[in-house]
């Protein structure tokens, strides 16, 4: 290459973002493709030479709604407020499985990605980030289903063939289902944030987020309806933030009957908040190690 050539090519001077947090969004925002394309590249991978492909997405909510209802809805004999208890796990389960799937693909997604983080520089938000986005295809999914559920009901309710109570419709409420799914996903975010930056550090940490999210499960209202947890411990248990965001997409599918506790719901937004806000200033304090111990 001729000297007159090199002069010409433009120079980028790559300098550390100062901030309390540290996010270059306008960079972010010139990356825009490499983000959209590894989102793209986690929900091919997600379903290429799959046997069961987007079945699998439809059987395991499926099989969950059947144990809980079993074990929920029948064997315990919760109180459902007269709705059909596969329609109340089932909406539950939504939420909670694209907050699963997103923290477990995010917290992987570094170590998954070492070749480029060591080869080439881009802002290495995008990669937890693009694989939180690419569980969303089975999301979408979910919704779909819990959709041909409820018409089901209506269906059959229309035709006489099973009893369901009149509350069982489409709502009003659910034009707010977008904010709650939003809220489910700045949850992902910031724990994916979070345990994809201690997992390139501590490799033991991949063994530790299941356990995690098992236990998360469990103390979420995605079996039972938060209204079982007795008055006095409604505030505390709802510093899960999970439980606002499973309240609230209930009440958005399900109508007023499942309206969430306010005062918890706005403290587990500001937990989400916090995580969120913490969970982007470690990673971007530790991300210079990144390429050196990855």
């Amino acid at each position: 290459m001729s000297s007159a050539e090199t002069t010409e090519m433009p120079e980028r001077i790559i300098r550390p973002k100062t901030g309390l947090i540290g996010v270059n969004f306008r960079e972010l925002w010139r990356f825009r493709e490499l983000f959209f394309f590894l989102s793209w590249r986690d929900v091919l991978i997600r379903y290429k030479q799959t046997a069961l492909g987007v079945l699998w997405v439809i059987l395991q909510p499926l099989t969950s709604v059947v144990v809980f209802t079993v074990i929920f809805g029948k064997m315990a004999n919760l109180d459902s407020h007269g709705t059909p208890y596969p329609l109340i796990t089932l909406a539950a389960l939504i939420p909670w499985q694209m907050f699963s799937n997103a923290v477990g693909a995010s917290s992987l997604s570094l170590i998954s990605s070492a070749n480029l983080v060591t080869k080439i520089y881009f802002p290495r938000l995008i990669i937890p980030l693009s694989s939180t986005l690419g569980t969303l295809v089975d999301s979408l999914v979910g919704i779909l289903l819990l959709f041909v559920f409820i018409f089901g009901y209506l269906f059959g309710r229309e035709f006489g063939l099973i009893e369901v109570p009149v509350g069982v419709g489409l709502h009003w409420q659910l034009v707010l289902m977008p904010i709650f799914f939003a809220y489910a996903l700045l949850a992902a975010i910031a724990c994916g944030l979070w345990f994809s930056a201690l997992n390139v550090q501590y490799r033991d940490v991949k063994y530790v987020i299941p356990f995690m999210l098992r236990i998360a499960m469990l103390v979420s209202p995605v079996g039972y309806l938060s209204s079982e947890i007795p008055e006095n411990y409604r505030l505390l248990y709802s510093i899960n933030p999970l439980v606002g965001v499973i309240d609230g997409f209930r009440w958005s599918v399900l109508g007023s009957e499942f309206q969430p506790y306010w005062p918890g719901f706005c403290l587990g937004a500001t937990v989400v908040l916090f995580f969120l806000v913490t969970g982007v200033m470690f990673f971007r304090n530790t991300e210079r190690k990144f390429a050196d111990i990855i």
